[in-house]
């Protein structure tokens, strides 16, 4: 089955408290609630300590074009991105000429050429790579692009694929927008990138037991379009974020999972480690009561979620990164998960092999 042979994250310069950032959106939004104090609260109950920007603090308190912002995404984009997929091939000890399809997975900034082509004559990577963007999954993304590179290895399994995630949160932030559901929006979403190499059966890369995706699921909710996504106005995209997520974890993604699990003969007693894409504090209690899952499981995604918030498609990676550190034996399963707008999740199943 294919493999998981490495993966690897560029963390942007630029880090900030949640302090930090409550006292900006103060100064922004004090005006416009009178409740404020009790808003900025959301920011000490989020479980999250730091973030990364790709910008210093004082960029966001003044306006700027979404064609300035764009403009920033790409530039920050092809930097990071270059910088996670150089990281990516040395550890998986991989040879850029052997390198067959690069997928790439946003949905925070626009790129033509995409931002894989870029980085392609950036690093001068093979010319016949096959490239595929991935836009507009949001947070489920990271786990989508690996279903689909798990698929692709599955029809070629001499492939070799690179799944590069990169999502700048931050330059998406509204200045002029009073909202409530921006203000919240500014206590949890980040910048971060991430690249995992997925290789098919005929690649050896490595004697080390390593992730292997044997089944994935990709499940949309019909008629939930206004769950989590954008809203995109002449001043650039809108973040749309329903406060009912968690309950939605409660009453379907729950049901989701267990489904999936039952199709594999497995339960969640099956699991040694949860890749958990971590939405918020709320979405991780909703898995752990949902599934019964203990405090343990969660606790890579909580980590990640405390030292950079929720950056979107890359967060997920940035937990399997932070788990691969465990080392586990051959024999040792897990389950990847991850929701994103749609509202849709992406579930695979992971054997280490």
């Amino acid at each position: 089955m294919p493999a998981i042979q490495a993966v690897a994250t560029a963390i942007p310069p630029y880090e900030v408290s949640q302090t930090e950032v409550a006292n900006m959106v103060r100064d922004l939004f004090t005006d416009d609630f009178a409740d404020i104090e009790r808003l900025l609260k959301v920011f000490d109950h989020g479980q999250i300590e730091t973030r990364q920007f790709v910008k210093p603090l004082e960029w966001y308190q003044e306006p700027h074009s979404f064609g300035e912002k764009n403009e920033a995404f790409i530039q920050n984009a092809v930097q990071l991105g270059a910088e996670a997929v150089e990281k990516c091939i040395a550890a998986a000890e991989a040879n850029h000429d052997d390198l067959t399809a690069f997928i790439s997975v946003t949905s925070t900034g626009i790129a033509t050429p995409s931002i894989e082509a870029r980085i392609m004559n950036k690093l001068q990577l093979p010319i016949h790579m096959n490239r595929i963007p991935l836009w507009g999954l949001g947070c489920g993304g990271g786990a989508a692009g690996l279903a689909r590179a798990y698929e692709y290895c599955r029809a070629y399994p001499e492939a070799q694929v690179l799944v590069l995630c990169i999502e700048l949160c931050s330059l998406t932030f509204q200045h002029g927008d009073r909202s409530k559901s921006n203000l919240i929006g500014t206590s949890l979403f980040s910048d971060g990138v991430s690249c995992a190499l997925v290789v098919g059966d005929k690649v050896q890369l490595s004697n080390e037991p390593r992730p292997c995706i044997t089944a994935t699921q990709s499940t949309m909710l019909p008629d939930s379009e206004r769950v989590m996504g954008w809203d995109v106005y002449n001043e650039g995209m809108h973040v749309v974020f329903s406060r009912d997520i968690p309950s939605i974890v409660h009453s379907w993604v729950g049901l989701n999972i267990v489904q999936f699990l039952e199709r594999l003969g497995k339960t969640e007693n099956d699991l040694t480690a949860l890749v958990a894409h971590p939405g918020g504090r709320k979405v991780l209690e909703a898995y752990e009561d949902t599934l019964n899952l203990s405090a343990n499981l969660t606790a890579p995604a909580r980590k990640i979620l405390a030292n950079h918030g929720n950056m979107s498609s890359p967060t997920v990676l940035y937990v399997l990164e932070d788990i691969l550190c465990e080392n586990y034996p051959k024999g040792t399963e897990a389950l990847a998960t991850a929701l994103g707008p749609g509202f849709s999740s992406e579930l695979l199943w992971l054997e280490w092999r």
